[in-house]
């Protein structure tokens, strides 16, 4: 028994460094943060932190990974189910990303800091992150408009969920919104971008044909 108590208490606090981690690492970026800080911000002397994790790049590689496994998680089967549909697919990914990052309010940015700070990690911890060009999805979108780019489909449904989170500091203050009405239009989206990215499906290329 005295184990299992022993256990329980590094859990709690290797969570409160990685907590702490997550937040210091989103406000400061990778390069900005030193382990102090993040000692600090946990609430915890420098030794301790050095005791679980020996090296900001070791505790930023587990954090990111984890991100990383949120935001691939939640996309590698929708787009990979060989049995959906399109349609079916387009719908899935809007309300499940934006479920995604209601629960996890600060990876929009973390993701975005490290990929514009930091690009060598990010291609790092992503470099086996290799299904979406393989994925069922690209290959419908490829069948259903031929003269463009599937990546073009994908990067602007993912920006339509995403860009409104990225802002939502100046659209709270500019639309006068509260958390909820804000959350309440998120929500909204779930239902809103389909119906856009399944208009833009049947459009036809205007790019001149080489």
């Amino acid at each position: 028994m005295p184990g299992r108590t022993k256990a329980g208490s590094n859990l709690s606090t290797e969570e409160k460094i990685k907590e702490a981690a997550r937040k210091v690492f989103t406000q400061k970026g990778y390069a900005a943060t030193r382990t102090r800080d993040i000692a600090e911000s946990a609430g915890i002397n420098l030794a301790l932190l050095n005791y679980y994790f020996r090296s900001k790049q070791k505790l930023f590689e587990i954090i990111m990974t984890e991100k990383m496994q949120k935001y691939f998680g939640v996309l590698a089967p929708v787009l990979n189910d060989a049995s959906t549909s399109l349609e079916t697919k387009v719908e899935s990914i809007a309300s499940k990303y934006i479920d995604l990052i209601i629960e996890n309010p600060e990876l929009p940015l973390f993701v975005l800091s490290e990929v514009r700070n930091n690009p060598e990690h990010f291609i790092k911890l992503t470099e086996k992150v290799d299904f979406l060009n393989q994925s069922v999805f690209l290959q419908q979108i490829a069948k259903k408009q031929p003269d463009i780019h599937p990546f073009h489909f994908l990067v602007s449904l993912l920006g339509l969920c995403l860009f409104p989170f990225l802002m939502k500091p100046a659209l709270l203050r500019i639309a006068n919104l509260k958390e909820k009405a804000f959350t309440d239009m998120m929500l909204e989206r779930k239902k809103l971008i389909p119906v856009w990215m399944k208009a833009m499906l049947k459009t036809k290329s205007v790019l001149p044909v080489i």
